[in-house]
Order: structure tokens, then sequence, then C-alpha cells
């Protein structure tokens, strides 16, 4: 049985960031009201397409794992904020990265989407239908975000992560993973506005993020827990057994009711929410590379990861790590310097919400 190895890592985080006290001078809140509720301080904001930060973070991983665009046979990109939806964001990273040939394609499962996509590309090295592989999931979540509403306004935020799969005899990548989806809800997580259900002839007002707060902690919590257990169960192991829980960064509330849950330590679950907010897909993703790059993810580590995110879908996965925890080369090629703070990033969209 041939095994999907993670060989790199790489992440894309805009430079530019909007502070809690900064969002209070647009909506009525504090850096305590939103710190206290999310676990939130700041969050970025891009200056640059999904493409651009997908195609960043990809050449990170690529270097890292000491390839060519020309070595990989799919690019799978995990994101719910495309930059075109025809043709696919994918074929853009693909053309971006050199993978000539590859296939390409995109996946919507809003903040499993790293998971989900992960799943797929492990399965298809499994199945011996290809070699290698790009697994990115990349957002603009701040594009949806009305910034008149508070709820919405200090949750989200921009970025990308990448991991590059390759078959290998060694049992490693990810061995456990159950993903599933809770529609009969759905409504409570969506973004309205936005889709060919719409008329293309009659105005339809501006897209947002539309969810219900409580509802969403509960299914959330409830969700991962059960997945995680099953994934445990899958793998034969025990919650003892677990090394290191990189979750879905939504809510430090929910973080922490997870870690409670699953009766993990402090010390062995990543946390970045403070930093960069919810950056939906691509959390897990930016987490995991940081995760390594901080020592929490150490040679032949367990890992475990969970999210949940509209639909409602949810995935938990059991990951086993390689010897490898450094880059076997760094790319050269950086974001675009921005020239514009945050709140400069967002002034227009700003005006456009207050009016």
């Amino acid at each position: 049985m041939k095994y999907a190895k993670i060989t790199g890592w790489g992440k894309a985080i805009p430079p530019a960031s909007i502070s809690n006290d900064e969002l209070s001078n647009i909506v009525d809140t504090n850096d305590e009201w939103i710190s206290t509720r999310t676990g939130i301080k700041s969050r970025r904001v891009s200056h640059v397409s999904t493409a651009d930060l997908a195609t960043y973070a990809s050449k990170q991983a690529l270097a890292c794992a000491g390839l060519k665009g020309t070595d990989i046979d799919l690019v799978l990109l995990a994101t719910c904020t495309p930059s075109t939806m025809v043709a696919n964001t994918a074929s853009l990273v693909q053309k971006n990265i050199g993978a000539i040939g590859a296939a390409a394609c995109d996946t919507n499962a809003a903040c499993s989407g790293f998971l989900y996509a992960l799943q797929n590309a492990t399965a298809q090295i499994q199945a011996g239908m290809i070699k290698r592989a790009v697994v990115v999931a990349a957002e603009r979540m701040t594009w949806y975000v009305n910034w008149a509403k508070r709820d919405s306004a200090v949750l989200f935020g921009d970025g990308a992560g990448a991991v590059i799969l390759e078959a290998s005899d060694e049992p490693c990548g990810l061995l456990g993973t159950k993903t599933g989806c809770d529609s009969e809800d759905r409504g409570i997580l969506h973004i309205p506005n936005y889709g060919t259900d719409l008329s293309r002839y009659e105005p339809a007002g501006p897209s947002d993020l539309a969810f219900e707060g409580r509802e969403i902690f509960k299914r959330a919590v409830t969700g991962m827990s059960v997945a995680c257990d099953d994934v445990l169960a899958q793998a034969n192991l025990s919650l003892s057994d677990i090394d290191v829980l990189v979750p879905h960064q939504a809510n430090l509330r929910i973080i922490q009711a997870i870690q409670k849950k699953l009766d993990i330590a402090d010390d062995k679950v990543m946390v970045n929410i403070d930093k960069y907010g919810n950056t939906s897909a691509a959390t897990i993703a930016i987490a995991l590379c940081e995760a390594v790059e901080q020592g929490l993810i150490k040679p032949h580590a367990n890992i475990m990861s969970a999210a949940f995110g509209a639909g409602l879908t949810w995935a938990a996965s059991y990951i086993k790590w390689g010897e490898r925890v450094t880059p076997l080369a760094q790319c050269e090629e950086t974001l675009p310097a921005c020239e514009q703070t945050g709140m400069e990033l967002i002034a227009n969209a700003v005006k456009a919400c207050q009016q």
C-alpha cells in the first residue's frame, strides 16, 4: 500500500493587518469585547488575489520539498473565495507554479476545505492514480465582510497555506479521516445574495456573512469531537497517543471546548487565531506550517486536526508526520510589497457598507 507523505509545507501571510483597536473606529466594539469572545487580536488583509496567495504558499511548499512545478500531478485548491469561478482558480495556480499538464481543481467545503482536499489527494495517491500533489488552501474572507456589522467584521482574515504530498512506502501522512455534512441546518451559516440562484437582471443587494453564533458553537464542538473519536477508532489510537492538536481557528472558545473534550494539554494545542482571525479553509494549513516552524510538530508526531464550516461540513484527520521538520530549500520569491495599511485597503469597502 502506498502512503501520501507530507514532504513540503508553506504559507502566505499578507503583510497588512487590522487590530481590534482599529476596528473600534469602524463598528461599536473594542479590544476587550473581541478578545474575550473570540481570542482574536488582529487579522490580515490581502492586497493580492486568492490565486496569488495560493501561488506563493505553493511555491514555498515546493521549495521545502525540493521539487519543481513540473514534478506535480495534481493541484487541489480549497477555497470559498476563488479569484475566478470559470476557469477555476486552481488552474491559474497550476500555471503560476509551472505544474505543466497537472490536474487542477477547486474544492469548496468552507472551513473544512483543507481537510476535505487532503483526503481527496491522499486517496488518489493511495490508488496509484498520481504520485505528487499540491494541496493548498487560500482565502480572502475580508472580501465578503460587511464592515458595518460587528459580529462578522471582527472575525475574518486572509491568508493561505499549502502542503506537498508524495507517494511513499513509509506509513505516514493522512492515516485516518472522517468527513461529513449536517445539511439540515445549513442556513445558520451562509452567504446570501451570491450564486446562480439569483436573477442576473435584478439587483441582489450586497453579499454578506450570515450566521447564528450560538448554534454554530454547539454544532462545531459536537461535530468535531465526534469526528475525532471516529478517527481515533479508525487508527486504533488513544487520546494519550496524540502529540499535537491542530484545530480550525474559528474561535478560541471552540478550540478550548474541543481541547477539553479530548483532554489535551495546552502545550499540545496549536493556536494562532489571535494573529490571523478566521481564514476559513486556510486556518489549518497555516497552523500546520507554523506548528512545524515553532517546533510543536516533531519527527514522527501524531497530529489530530478538526474543522467545521458552512454546509454544515465537518472533518477530522489523523496525520502521521515523517522524519523531516526542516525545509530542503527556501523559496526566493516573496509576496509583492504592500504600500497600504490594512485600514487603507478596506477604506472603500467600509465606506460602501456604512452608506
